[in-house]
């Protein structure tokens, strides 16, 4: 599960310009707006990244006007999401440890996300009918959970010089297709669901003929892609028909994600698309900075872009990570 709530060490504090009230913490590759004199380098804290959902408690009351929230599919407690202040981007929630009594004797680093009781912030990204579940996505098959490279920022230094590629984050839900000793089936990111031609996790199936493509190549995998279409999270890239981008090929048997170029060319030989690369090369060098950049843009539709996912071009679960569209979050609707 994703770490939303951890313990960390404030790091540099920068002045807002004229601000008298506020300034900006920063803590891993985030930043917050604090009140000015609240925390100084060095300091324990309690860090909410964006899209925690903290529970009913007087401790964040604070937040009420701005961010309490109440819906069926959330319940009642105050979301936390990329915001701006004085002109500065604010991205998650920095509070005192010294607030928390219960996490005393916790150390920097400590995922204290169960102990807290914070949720993730669920945005529904389906409108359609998805199919019916027949299960718990099947044990072993992945789940798709890229890590922010703000919480992460050791990795640039994993991935320094080493070979990349930087593929477009496409908007849509994650769909699973595997194939096990004979047995085609399909999930959604933690569902089986049951082989309808109308299920909308079936669609890749049915849409490129990976029945019998599957049974013709004969081996083991599972592929994991993002499916986008009509009635998913808005249909941003104005599609007119359901399309499925894959980005990662398990081989079953050894177990290993195959490299990004064994991927296109497994499924160039299936019919199926890949997610848009954007960039490639044999040392990787960008900084946290540039990545941010690099990640803003628009979808051919016109609309902003998700954001990018960077990967160790030979090995791509060595080094993975994502960057989302700063533009993109400030436009973010309950």
């Amino acid at each position: 599960m994703r770490s939303l709530a951890s313990v960390q060490k404030v790091g540099t504090i920068t002045p807002i310009a004229d601000s008298d009230f506020l300034e900006l913490a920063h803590v891993m590759g985030w930043q917050c707006v604090v009140k000015k004199g609240e925390f100084k380098p060095g300091d324990l804290a309690v860090y909410f990244e964006v899209d925690s959902f903290l529970p009913e408690d007087a401790r964040y009351e604070f937040l009420r006007k701005t961010s309490w929230r109440d819906n069926v599919d959330n319940g009642q407690g105050f979301r936390i999401k990329t915001i701006k202040l004085r002109g500065q981007l604010s991205q998650g929630l920095i509070l005192p440890i010294g607030g928390f009594p219960e996490l005393a004797g916790c150390s920097v680093g400590a995922d204290v996300t169960e102990v807290l009781n914070v949720k993730k912030w669920y945005i529904p990204e389906v409108a359609n009918a998805t199919g019916v579940m027949i299960g718990d996505r099947p044990y072993g098959i992945p789940a798709s959970d890229e890590i922010r490279i703000q919480s992460a920022t050791e990795l640039l230094e994993s991935l320094g010089g080493e070979p990349y590629y930087i593929t477009t984050k496409m908007d849509g839900t994650s769909c699973i297709v595997y194939y096990i000793d004979g047995k085609i089936g399909c999930c959604s990111r933690n569902h089986e669901i049951k082989d309808e031609e109308t299920a909308l996790y079936w669609a890749p199936v049915y849409r490129y003929g990976l029945k019998e493509k599957l049974k013709v190549l004969g081996k083991n995998a599972v592929l994991t892609g993002e499916l986008c279409g009509p009635g998913i999270q808005k249909n941003k890239l104005r599609l007119p028909q359901y399309e499925w981008y894959v980005f990662d090929y398990k081989e079953w048997d050894s177990g290993v994600y195959v490299s990004y170029k064994e991927m296109v060319e497994a499924c160039a030989a299936l019919g199926v698309p890949t997610v848009p690369l954007e960039e490639e090369g044999e040392h990787f060098s960008y900084t946290l900075e540039t990545l941010l950049e690099k990640a803003r843009g628009k979808y051919p539709s016109g609309l902003d872009k998700e954001g990018i996912v960077v990967r160790h071009k030979e090995s791509p679960h060595q080094v993975s990570f994502k960057v989302l569209n700063n533009d993109a979050l400030l436009k973010e609707k309950d």
